[in-house]
């Protein structure tokens, strides 16, 4: 599509939490790339902290206005569904008194704002969902299914309100309709949009050393106790899994977001160490807290393999970032990943155990040259199926064609 004066659209991007992660990735790249096509693009969220942050969202590019700051994440770290919700509906407020017409609002995760944003005269609400939020929360224990239940009907009835609703992978697709059964009923589908990565920045390639990567944030949800384990067995069980190969030299680096206001990451990263030192292998794992965009890309260029460890990962934007910087990625069979992993061509897809990933860690420790040779198809694979330019034509048809039916 072009980039025709009548085509730019004034366009709000409203996210809760802009920090580090692959939602925040998402939003900053549909802003850098309906930027490059002549839109006014402006995002609010409820938190930028510019020292946690993603480069582009300081750079000036486009404006980042936060509201609600002041707002509590937690009550005594309980009720933060509905702690997200309050920052989400303030955010939208402001948007919503302060600011002119935009053509079209591209709400990010939390449904609940929809129905305000619908009140925004000629605006149109393009709805971005990673996965239905009711899968993600724990219904447990008797009070947390009447705490969820009401939070849970009004996400199907106000993700049902947006004029065009986007998901991340075929998988969130499937799901999303076995979940939203009465959207799906009333004939709404959701439009597969793969987030995207810049392979332009990752074009440095550097000489590989014998280390693993994980990239991943400190939360028990992605499953990087599998990595440890998977290390550990390898290390530990050099006759049975290398077949008399030498495990002396190789590492593990686990690295990922981490945010000390969170519980969560600060027990996990606890756990994961005292895990590492249980399996005796403390010595050659190295964890790294939230390191900026440059170190992270260096860390992918110099290791062997990147180790993803999440189950049914709604997408997973870690193995595009590692195949886009000639790396293969070993992940679970389930989820986004089988997506965007061709099995034994850009790296291996694995049952979610020990055993099965050590397996694979193995083939690399036993032929190094096997990192270069699938790390070539990874990188050819991430350029034809999922660059931000990819990306970036796809959101930016969906959006003018959204603003076109309202015009019409």
């Amino acid at each position: 599509m072009g980039r025709e004066e009548d085509s730019k659209l004034n366009i709000a991007i409203i996210h809760p939490d802009l920090g580090i992660g692959g939602a925040e990735r998402l939003v900053v790249d549909a802003a850098v790339e309906l930027t490059s096509y002549g839109h006014n693009v402006h995002i609010f969220t409820s938190h930028h902290d510019k020292n946690r942050c993603f480069e582009e969202t300081v750079s000036g590019v486009f404006p980042v206005t936060v509201y609600g700051a002041f707002l509590p994440r937690h009550i005594f770290y309980r009720l933060h569904a509905v702690c997200a919700y309050l920052r989400c509906i303030f955010v939208a407020l402001c948007v919503f008194f302060l600011y002119p017409t935009f053509d079209i609002i591209l709400v990010d995760q939390v449904s609940i704002v929809i129905p305000l944003m619908k009140l925004k005269k000629a605006s149109k609400v393009v709805f971005y969902c990673h996965f239905p939020d009711l899968l993600l929360a724990q219904h447990t224990t008797i009070l947390r299914r009447i705490y969820r239940k009401p939070i849970d009907y009004f996400e199907e009835i106000t993700t049902g309100m947006a004029d065009l609703i986007l998901v991340n992978s075929k998988f969130t697709a499937s799901t999303f309709a076995k979940t939203f059964k009465s959207l799906t009923v009333s004939g709404i589908r959701p439009a597969v949009l793969y987030p995207a990565v810049n392979v332009d920045q990752f074009d440095q390639v550097n000489a590989t050393k014998l280390n693993f990567l994980s990239i991943n944030r400190f939360e028990r949800k992605k499953n990087i106790d599998l990595a440890v384990c998977a290390f550990a067995r390898l290390c530990n069980n050099e006759s049975d899994v290398l077949e008399g190969g030498s495990s002396e030299g190789f590492t593990l680096t686990i690295a990922g977001g981490f945010d000390k206001r969170l519980r969560e990451n600060v027990e996990y990263l606890e756990d994961l160490k005292n895990l590492a030192e249980s399996k005796g292998v403390l010595d050659r794992v190295h964890f790294i807290t939230s390191c900026p965009t440059s170190e992270r890309n260096q860390l992918l260029s110099r290791c062997l393999c990147v180790l993803y460890t999440p189950e049914d990962e709604h997408f997973g934007i870690v193995p595009l970032e590692a195949m886009a910087s000639h790396k293969p990625v070993i992940a679970c069979n389930s989820g986004g990943p089988v997506e965007t992993i061709k099995n034994g061509v850009t790296g291996f897809l694995c049952d979610p155990t020990p055993q099965e990933f050590s397996l694979a860690m193995a083939k690399f420790i036993r032929n190094p040259h096997l990192s270069e040779t699938m790390g070539k198809e990874a990188r050819k694979h991430v350029e034809q199926s999922f660059s931000t330019k990819i990306f970036g034509q796809h959101l930016n048809a969906y959006l003018v064609d959204t603003a076109r039916r309202k015009r019409e």
